[in-house]
C-alpha cells in the first residue's frame, strides 16, 4: 500500500517548467524589459559620472596622462579661488531672480489667458519663444539692447530718457540676462500653469461668486492654493535650470562673461575652464560642487 501511495504522489507532482517558462514569470519578466534601459543608464550616465569624479581628483589637460592630485582642486576652489565664489553668487542671483519674477508672472498671465476668449491664439503666441533657437534669441536681444544702435535705447532716446548700458554696465548686465531668460521661459511656465488651472473644478469659483467673492479673491483664495503642486514643480525645475544655465551669457557677452565678470555664472566658468584653459580636472571639480548644491536644494 505504501508503494502504491508513493506512486500516486509521484503522479500528482506538477511537471518541471522549462527555462523559458521560468524566465517569463512575473518575478523575472520586469527585469528583462528594463535591462536595456539599465545598460543605457550605466554606460551613458553612471560611468561618465564616476569618470568625471576621478578626473576631478587629477590634473589633466586632455592631452597628456592625468596626474593624481587628490582633493586639491576642491580645496583651491572653496578656499583660494575668488572667481569661483563670484560666479557662485551670480548663479544664485540669476536662479533666484528668474523664479522670483518669472513664476508669479507666468501664473498671473496663465490665469488671465485661460479665461479669455482667444486663449488658443494666446497659447500659440506665448509658446513661440520656447521653440525658437536660443542662439537666435540671444542675438536678437543683443541687437535690441545694444548701447549705441539698439532699438530699446533708440526708443528711450526718442522719449528723452537716458540710454543705459544694458549689457555693458556691471550693475545692469546680469539683470538684463535674467529678464531675457524670464521671457524665454514664460511660455513653458504658462503652459504648465494652464494645465494646472484646467484641473481645478469650476464649481469652486461658482460657489465663491455666490458668496460674493470678486476675481481677486477667487485668485488668491482658490487658484493659488489649488495650484501649489504645479507651483512647486515649476519652482524646482526653473531653479535647477537657472543654476546650470549659461547659454545666454555665453552668446550675449561673446564668451567674455560680461563686464567685471558680472554675468559669469558657475556653469560658464566651468565651460571656459574646461574648453578654453583645458583644465579638465578643476572643471570637473566645479561640476561636482555645482551638482552638490543642486542636489541639496532639490532635496530640501
Amino acid at each position: 500500500m505504501l508503494s502504491a501511495a508513493r506512486e500516486d504522489l509521484i503522479d500528482q507532482e506538477p511537471p518541471r517548467r522549462s527555462l523559458a517558462a521560468r524566465l517569463s514569470s512575473k518575478a523575472v519578466a520586469p527585469w528583462i524589459f528594463i535591462t536595456p534601459m539599465l545598460l543605457f543608464g550605466a554606460v551613458f550616465f553612471i560611468l561618465p559620472l564616476l569618470y568625471a569624479f576621478f578626473i576631478s581628483l587629477t590634473r589633466w589637460n586632455s592631452l597628456s596622462a592625468p596626474k593624481w592630485v587628490g582633493f586639491k582642486h576642491y580645496e583651491y576652489l572653496l578656499t583660494t579661488d575668488p572667481v569661483f565664489w563670484q560666479t557662485f553668487w551670480n548663479t544664485m542671483y540669476f536662479a533666484a531672480a528668474s523664479i522670483g519674477i518669472g513664476v508669479p508672472l507666468a501664473m498671473v498671465l496663465a490665469y488671465a489667458f485661460t479665461r479669455s476668449k482667444g486663449r488658443t491664439v494666446w497659447r500659440s503666441i506665448y509658446w513661440l519663444p520656447m521653440i525658437t533657437n536660443v542662439v537666435a534669441v540671444a542675438y536678437i536681444w543683443k541687437f535690441v539692447l545694444d548701447d549705441r544702435y539698439g532699438l530699446l535705447n533708440r526708443a528711450l532716446g526718442f522719449l528723452g530718457l537716458g540710454a543705459p548700458g544694458w549689457l555693458t554696465d556691471p550693475n545692469l548686465a546680469l539683470t538684463s540676462v535674467v529678464l531675457i531668460f524670464v521671457w524665454m521661459q514664460l511660455g513653458h511656465n504658462m503652459l504648465l500653469f494652464s494645465a494646472g488651472l484646467a484641473s481645478i473644478d469650476e464649481s469652486y469659483y461658482e460657489a465663491a461668486r455666490l458668496d460674493g467673492a470678486n476675481e481677486r479673491q477667487c485668485f488668491f483664495r482658490i487658484t493659488v492654493p489649488l495650484l501649489m503642486p504645479t507651483t512647486l514643480f515649476v519652482l524646482i525645475t526653473n531653479f535647477i535650470s537657472g543654476l546650470s544655465y549659461f547659454t545666454l551669457m555665453l552668446v550675449l557677452t561673446d564668451g567674455n562673461g560680461g563686464p567685471l565678470r558680472s554675468t559669469t555664472v558657475t556653469a560658464l566658468y566651468m565651460y571656459k575652464m574646461a574648453f578654453e584653459d583645458l583644465r579638465m580636472g578643476r572643471a570637473s571639480a566645479v561640476a561636482y560642487l555645482l551638482f552638490a548644491v543642486i542636489l541639496v536644494i532639490t532635496l530640501i
